[in-house]
């Protein structure tokens, strides 16, 4: 009993600071103040230019002080303040790579909601190309480049990134169809427009769907045909894809929202279907339906529901099928039909959405070791998934080609906040993450929580792998328990088949895993670089204690999925 308690309650304190590899990482607070950040990347000046979707303006963050400089407000940035979701106002930004390069390219180009009628009902989207004056260290010179875009305030995705091919790519989500406040609108993801939409520049049937757009807003003559029709449109079958991200090598990745699982991640290629709605994730019959809410007959008074469908049990994945449906090389995370949202069996005991399978991707990167100064072992060719919901950031491994994923993923920067996106320093051992004004998240402890750490903020965590020289340098160092955890940590977490651990050479820690009870589960006995198999262990929450020769010990929460 003695031990249990003591267990407990050095679990307590270690749940309430870090998880997995954060140990590795030191913590600080670059600014504050933020009115819900959305977009975060590296301008050419060393400067972190921000997009504040709430605020109507860019601001650059020096990354030294946290000082702020406003580049430009907008003021008829359009949101809706009554609504729940948030996902409307200034959204995404693309630097041109020519930006202080005197080319006389200076672009920054924008993409916001705005409102044709002063209120909600008239929600559009725009791009809009800025000039930066760097004399007056200002943007200036708005110039529209498409306008009239599907907007709402829920499923916007509102993602623009400057791909490789000097063309803008952007994300537009299926804005909230066919569930919650808008479950009579029918999800338009798998429609395509005709020719004379695109003749009348009528981007209605742009919804859920991924655009190639020209620097001047008009359509590539390269984009794909879809129905023999050339639009912007460059994949659709999309949910809300709000993270995409070249490689060197110009492959396209992105992240999407899943329905209540199967948050996935892409490779997208031009004209091909990504399956939503008739798909969520991979198309493998696994506890989702196609719930027609807007095609029922009396839809407005129908009290709409998460958990059941109007009509009958809903239209198996496997009743639909399409020659481009092209499947995800990930999901965060598939579960079988037994699974029961309305309660989860991870210790969260509600169906609130925050227990659900899932992380909510807000914004996706890529770490690469070609581009940065200095790098972390093992991390090259990795993507970072930035959740909402879980307030951390997912790491996925990546094969040398780039198209696959090649391990589970590992869980980075636990803390009580929604993440909405990264930047990764120069340098490549400092990642920014700005942090949402309001929401919901689980946090470190688990359950569901509106009272965020650090609401709209830009964190840093930085990479303090240099203590693993020390260790090596020095055999008979004794480790206190902090630096103990630095060095040492069982990955990936969550963990579904085999579990490795982390270390240096002359550190050889035995590892206990526990229950909740603190009931010792199993002894694990690691030989270098060997993994250990743990497919057989119940799904639920265990807690490995890691202890070094010379007595330091700490406690690791591990994740089994």
């Amino acid at each position: 009993m003695k031990f249990i308690l003591i267990f407990l309650q050095i679990t307590i304190v270690l749940l309430a600071s870090q998880i997995s590899t954060y140990a590795q990482f030191e913590k600080s607070i670059l600014t504050t103040g933020l009115d819900y950040p959305w977009e975060i990347t590296f301008g050419p000046d060393g400067r972190i230019w921000t997009t504040e979707r709430q605020g109507k303006r860019v601001t650059a963050v020096n990354p030294i002080n946290g000082n702020k400089k406003t580049l430009v407000q907008i003021n008829e940035v359009f949101f809706n303040p009554a609504s729940f979701s948030r996902q409307d106002g200034l959204l995404g930004m693309a630097l041109h790579p020519n930006l202080l390069k005197d080319t006389n390219e200076d672009f920054i180009y924008l993409a916001y909601t705005y409102s044709t009628n002063g209120s909600a009902s008239g929600i559009k989207a725009r791009i809009v190309r800025y000039t930066y004056d760097k004399s007056n260290d200002l943007l200036t010179t708005p110039q529209i480049l498409i306008n009239g875009l599907s907007a709402n305030s829920d499923h916007n995705s509102g993602r623009l990134k400057f791909g490789p091919d000097n063309k803008l790519y952007y994300t537009i989500g299926d804005l909230g169809a066919n569930q919650f406040n808008s479950k009579c609108q029918p999800i338009a993801s798998q429609l395509l427009p005709s020719s004379s939409d695109v003749a009348n520049m009528d981007y209605s049937l742009y919804k859920g769907k991924v655009l190639r757009i020209n620097l001047d807003g008009s359509i590539p003559t390269d984009n794909p045909e879809l129905n023999g029709v050339r639009s912007h449109i460059f994949t659709y079958g999309h949910r809300n894809a709000q993270g995409i991200v070249f490689n060197n090598e110009g492959i396209l990745y992105s992240n999407e929202h899943g329905p209540k699982t199967d948050d996935e991640i892409n490779i997208l290629i031009g004209g091909k279907n990504y399956g939503w709605p008739h798909v969520a994730g991979y198309r493998d019959g696994k506890n989702y339906r196609y719930c027609r809410w807007a095609s029922v007959s009396n839809c407005e008074s129908t009290e709409y529901s998460d958990f059941r469908c109007p009509l009958g049990e809903g239209e198996s994945e496997f009743s639909w099928n399409h020659p481009d449906f092209t499947a995800p090389i990930r999901t965060f995370y598939t579960v079988d039909d037994d699974y029961d949202f309305n309660n989860p069996p991870n210790g969260c005991g509600s169906s609130n959405f925050i227990c659900w399978p899932s992380i909510a991707p807000s914004s996706i990167d890529l770490y690469e070791s070609d581009n940065y100064t200095s790098t972390i072992p093992e991390w090259g060719n990795s993507l970072l998934n930035v959740s909402l919901k879980n307030g951390r950031v997912y790491r996925t491994k990546l094969s040398g080609n780039g198209k696959e994923i090649i391990e589970d993923s590992e869980e980075l920067w636990d803390t009580q906040n929604r993440y909405r996106d990264i930047a990764i320093s120069n340098d490549g051992i400092t990642f920014y993450i700005a942090t949402d004004s309001k929401g919901s998240t689980s946090g470190p402890s688990g359950g569901n929580t509106a009272d965020l750490e650090n609401p709209g903020a830009i964190l840093a965590f930085k990479y303090v792998g240099e203590l693993e020289e020390l260790v090596l340098n020095n055999a008979t160092l004794n480790l206190t328990e902090n630096e103990f955890q630095k060095i040492s940590y069982l990955y990936p977490n969550p963990v579904k088949s085999q579990l490795l651990l982390k270390t240096v050479k002359n550190i050889t820690p035995t590892v206990t895993l526990h229950s909740t009870s603190g009931e010792i589960v199993r002894t694990l006995k690691f030989e270098k670089d060997s993994p250990i198999t743990v497919s057989d262990l119940a799904q639920g929450i265990y807690f490995a204690k890691i202890t070094a020769v010379n007595g330091s010990s700490f406690i690791q929460k591990i994740l089994k999925k």
